[in-house]
Order: C-alpha cells, then structure tokens, then sequence
C-alpha cells in the first residue's frame, strides 16, 4: 500500500512538472507549434467495457471545464469571440487543469486513461492562445470532454451540444 502511495504521488508530480513546464514554454509558442503528438496515437479505453472512476477533484475541474466551455461556445460560433477572449478562456481551463492535476487520486491505470484526456485539453489550450485558428483550440477541448464522458463515470455528466 506504501509503494503504491509512493507511486502514485511520483506520477502525480512527474505530470504536475510536466504540465508546469508546457505552461513555462506557452509563452514562447513553442507548445503551440508542437502539440502533443503522442495524445493522437495513444487511444483511450475503458476498463474491461465499464467506464474509469473518478474523484470529487476531478469532477469539480471537468465540470467547470464544461461550464466555462458552454459558455463560450455561442459567441465561438457566431466569430465574435476576440482574441483576449480565447485567453481568458485558456486561462480558465488551465486553472481546472491544475487543480485536477495536483487534488486528483485515481487508480493507477484510470490516471494513464485520464492523461489522454488531458493532454488533448493541453493541446487545445495552445492553440486557443496560439496567432491562428483559436477556435479549433476549442473544438478539442470540447472533443476532449466527450472523450471524458464517454470513458470515465461521472454521475450527471452531460456532452456539450456543438
């Protein structure tokens, strides 16, 4: 029990650096210019035909994901969504990253599922900050949170409609 502790706080740390310092390049464009190209070749799954567990963090951080991105999905739409807009609502989702990223405790396996998850979100947050083509950031957050819901149980979880 010990070991498994330990290993799921290293993982839990090693991920917190990494996300850290994909937020330390963002500035520079550098994530922008290279998304995650291993998120689009690592599939999802579930677990034996039933979906993940999750936790009360990680409920609270994809819930307000999907709040602040069903907010802004009309305005999106209609191109009326500014540039400083796409930063704030990076920002946002980023904040729910973080917090997910460091309150988070899943099983061991349910945490590799969920990494795919958030590594699309990541990939979708540089491109909504990126010079061009903002909207498409969103489209893979909002991708991302389908994936959520098809694969990880949370009670009351409801798609986007886009």
């Amino acid at each position: 029990m010990v070991q498994e502790e330990s290993d799921m706080l290293t993982t839990n740390l090693f991920m917190s650096g990494l996300i850290a310092f994909g937020l330390a390049l963002a500035p520079t464009g550098v994530v922008a210019a290279e998304p995650h190209a291993h998120a689009a070749t690592v599939k999802i799954k579930l677990d034996n035909g039933k979906k993940w567990p999750t936790d009360e963090a990680l409920r609270r951080g994809m819930g307000e994901i999907r709040t602040v991105m069903s907010e802004a999905l009309a305005p999106i739409h209609a191109n009326k969504f500014s540039r400083e807009a796409f930063d704030k609502l990076a920002g946002r989702v980023q904040e729910q990253i973080d917090h997910v990223t460091v309150n988070c405790k899943l099983p061991e396996e349910a945490d590799h599922q969920l990494h795919v998850v958030l590594e699309q979100i990541l990939d979708g947050i540089a491109v909504m900050k990126a010079g061009k083509g903002r909207a498409d950031g969103a489209v893979k957050i909002v991708q991302a949170l389908e994936l959520y819901g098809s694969h990880f149980n949370h009670v009351g979880w409801k798609p986007l409609k886009h």
